[in-house]
């Protein structure tokens, strides 16, 4: 079973992916816009989060391996 937790990284990476493909096409920062400028308190927290829940993410690769062992 899954743990909110990692629901919730999921949700994060995904904006994040969402947010440097936005980037890497139109050049737009969605974070930054909805949240002040890339230099705000509250996008660098996103960013922050979003770095966070990648690190985390890591850990499905051991989950994966051990159901598959």
């Amino acid at each position: 079973m899954k743990s909110p937790l990692d629901t919730i990284a999921l949700v994060l990476i995904i904006v994040g992916a969402l947010n440097w493909g936005l980037w890497g096409i139109f050049q737009f920062d969605l974070v930054a816009a909805i949240f002040g400028g890339n230099t705000s308190v509250l996008s660098r927290i996103v960013y922050t989060l979003v770095g966070i829940a990648g690190v985390y993410s890591l850990t499905f690769f051991g989950k994966q391996l051990k159901s598959e062992a």
